[in-house]
């Protein structure tokens, strides 16, 4: 272990809860297992998480076999223990409240109202225990015309806007509404959702007392339209699809090259500049249609033509190594196998195999978080159902 490091990890003795299920939920619980807590997740028996069985691809055994353990629910379980609960009966409902009154964090992702039916709603549980941080996750909120609503992010990526900016340009071939191709809804969800809870848990700290978090998937949604909200609201215009186009930046977005496309992200005057120049055409930086990102941005229709024209006479290599020489952001399009085989991505150690007891190895995605003194430590794989019944008791109920 390096000079410096805590035999502990930053979140090492806090007690959690996961009683969430698909993405949102889960991805916030496995942060927070990553950061050392104690995540028990608490599943039907019998059928478990929903994305237990979200494939193919499933997790494949030592003879190639599939086994039962999806893919999709691999991505975010690790680093937790699995317990199941049926607590729509009495027995069960019991159970998790015990469990309740040692957790320090609580986090759901039903309907709203949901649990109440069985008692386990945020001030019955608050009742048994007033520190608890309780967690919820729903597409529209615990209040609102919508808050009775199911939410998944496919749809709320529409009714939050972010399909209205996503996808090709109007006047372009193929045009029309795109959603982004991973659930980022969820995964931001998710992140505020573990941010929010540190911060209750920061307050508890002056206050001892827990408080009940209320998150909407539509809320982080809008949120996170970021520039593209601040557009609409400085100008009364809702921004259009622009396919790989910036509204706010130019050039920004992908060129073709000899034997691809790749990505150009000029950021400054200075780098338009200097790319110009390596373009071989340091007259563009000269023009005043060009000469400011302003004036760019009005004058597109005209510049991205002239780099285009430029772009296809080198490959994409050859683009990538020239503007890297004079600090020009540039890069190309990858595909997940490039991603993994990218000498940054491994020299950052993003990819990890652990240990499983259905296919000897399994191979995950790594947390992105570098703490010097308390880092990221990967315990367990993601569990098998009910994996960890007689262990979770044993230390949190002494049984």
């Amino acid at each position: 272990m390096a000079m410096g490091y805590c035999m502990t990890e930053a979140l090492t003795g806090l007690k959690v809860l996961d009683v969430s299920r698909v993405l949102a939920g889960p991805w916030a619980g496995q942060l927070l297992a990553d950061l050392g807590a104690d995540v028990v997740k608490i599943e039907r028996p019998g059928s478990g998480d929903d994305t237990r069985a979200w494939g193919p691809p499933y997790l494949r055994d030592a003879e190639g076999r599939d086994t039962s353990e999806a893919a999709y629910y691999l991505a975010a379980n690790r680093n937790k223990r699995s317990v199941t609960v049926d607590f729509t009966q009495t027995e069960g409902q019991q159970q998790l409240r015990e469990l309740v009154m040692q957790a320090d964090v609580l986090i759901e992702n039903f309907k709203v109202g949901g649990l109440a039916a069985y008692g386990l709603d945020y001030e019955a549980l608050k009742a048994l225990n007033p520190r608890l941080i309780y967690c919820s996750i729903t597409g529209f909120g615990q209040t609102g015309p919508y808050a009775k609503r199911a939410g998944y992010d496919f749809m709320i990526q529409a009714v939050g806007g972010l399909m209205s900016v996503t996808g090709r340009a109007k006047d372009e071939p193929g045009a029309g509404p795109v959603k982004v191709g991973v659930a980022v809804t969820d995964i931001l969800t998710g992140l505020y959702a573990s941010n929010a809870i540190l911060a209750a848990l920061a307050e508890r700290e002056r206050s001892g007392m827990g408080q009940h978090i209320d998150l909407a998937l539509l809320d982080v949604q809008v949120a996170c339209m970021a520039n593209q909200a601040l557009n609409y609201l400085t100008t009364g215009k809702p921004p259009e699809r622009m396919g790989n186009a910036h509204p706010n930046v130019v050039p920004y977005q992908d060129f073709p090259t000899a034997d691809g496309d790749f990505i150009l992200t000029v950021g400054n005057d200075g780098q338009f500049r200097r790319f110009a120049d390596a373009a071989g055409h340091p007259e563009w930086a000269e023009d005043p249609r060009f000469a400011t990102n302003a004036s760019r941005v009005a004058h597109r229709d005209a510049l991205v033509p002239l780099i285009r024209q430029v772009t296809v006479f080198r490959t994409t290599a050859e683009w990538i190594a020239a503007l890297e020489q004079v600090g020009v952001p540039c890069g190309p399009i990858n595909n997940l196998q490039q991603v993994f085989n990218d000498p940054q991505i491994r020299a950052r150690n993003m990819q990890l195999e652990m240990p499983h007891p259905l296919s000897g190895q399994v191979q995950l995605v790594a947390n992105p978080i570098r703490l010097s003194r308390t880092p990221v430590r990967y315990r367990t794989a993601p569990p098998l159902l009910g994996e960890h019944n007689a262990e979770v008791l044993k230390d949190w109920l002494r049984r």
